[in-house]
């Protein structure tokens, strides 16, 4: 199935084509060009790819004051200013969408390049090449992290982000108070203890990693910010063993996790100092997916893994 899907034709007179090629200005040689608008199918706003008619290039507009997923209570204004700085930090250290603009009278949008090529969920489902892609992610995820360390670390954070998942899936009193006390057993852990924080993605999902010409790109930046750097792996790593599990052995996804964790790591000390922590993000991860929608069993299945990651405290 298709990402996106064609809304219709704009032309001179519409006002945020007008402001569009006006930003633009001469990446656009015919300002009387017509632009063709797409919008994506799957996405916590509204997100539109704008297809400049003959120009040969497109942008991205993602409007933040148009939430389409679970979260609706924010500052729409304030988020459109940290993901459009985040990403200006971000385009000096890694590949990714360029911000080119952003616009608080028109639903608080931000417009970015478009990133065309193969998504990691193709290389996962195609299960081509995808050892080296995952090389490849490994490298730009470290690459991020250690550019952007700094000398704080606000644990409460990470488990503010776990509890919001939980009550977002409204568990019966019985499994939420065993979430409860397996997050406290952490709490009191050394396992999540760091001195440190990274500017992480923190929505590694396969389809916000984009392969173009040998070039790995990380796009959707609105949820970024100051974490544990393991963040990005626990959940990448639920991910990839959520798409094997859905094709039948979750098991097949444990190669393709230690050779992901492994180019990450600088040496095998570092390597067992992750996989310490992992358990805890990968468990955040599990919860993230469960939070989409399952069929009962399904949705059981991701809980039991949740749970049994969080059992790995120490």
């Amino acid at each position: 199935m298709s990402r996106e899907h064609f809304v219709n034709t704009i032309t001179r007179g519409h006002k945020f084509r007008d402001w569009l090629i006006e930003v633009l200005d001469d990446r656009v040689q015919n300002k009387e060009c017509a632009v063709n608008v797409y919008k994506f199918n799957i996405s916590s706003h509204t997100v539109c790819r704008y297809e400049l008619v003959d120009e040969g290039f497109s942008v991205v507009a993602k409007f933040l004051g148009e939430p389409k997923g679970e979260t609706r209570e924010y500052n729409p204004c304030d988020v459109m200013e940290n993901e459009f700085e985040n990403l200006k930090k971000v385009n000096e250290i890694i590949n990714t969408s360029k911000p080119i603009a952003r616009n608080k009278d028109f639903n608080c949008v931000i417009v970015i390049e478009y990133v065309s090529g193969k998504s990691l969920m193709w290389y996962m489902e195609h299960e081509k090449h995808l050892d080296s892609r995952l090389s490849e992610i490994a490298e730009l995820l470290r690459k991020l992290h250690d550019n952007t360390k700094m000398n704080f670390y606000d644990k409460k954070k990470e488990f503010d982000d776990f509890q919001w998942n939980l009550d977002y899936l409204h568990l019966d009193a019985h499994t939420r108070n065993k979430f409860d006390e397996l997050l406290g057993k952490w709490w009191n852990s050394p396992q999540v203890n760091e001195e440190c924080s990274y500017l992480i993605h923190r929505d590694v999902t396969p389809l916000n990693y984009i392969f173009q010409n040998d070039k790995v790109y990380a796009i959707d930046f609105e949820s970024s910010g100051y974490r544990n750097r393991i963040h990005d792996l626990g959940v990448l790593c639920a991910e990839i063993k959520n798409h094997f599990a859905l094709k039948g052995s979750g098991q097949r996804a444990e190669p393709y996790i230690r050779h992901f964790l492994w180019e990450y790591s600088k040496d095998e000390e570092e390597f067992y100092k992750i996989t310490v922590t992992l358990p805890f993000y990968m468990a955040y991860g599990w919860l993230r997916i469960a939070r989409l929608g399952w069929h009962p069993d399904y949705y059981n299945y991701l809980l039991k893994e949740a749970k049994s990651c969080l059992n790995a405290v120490k």
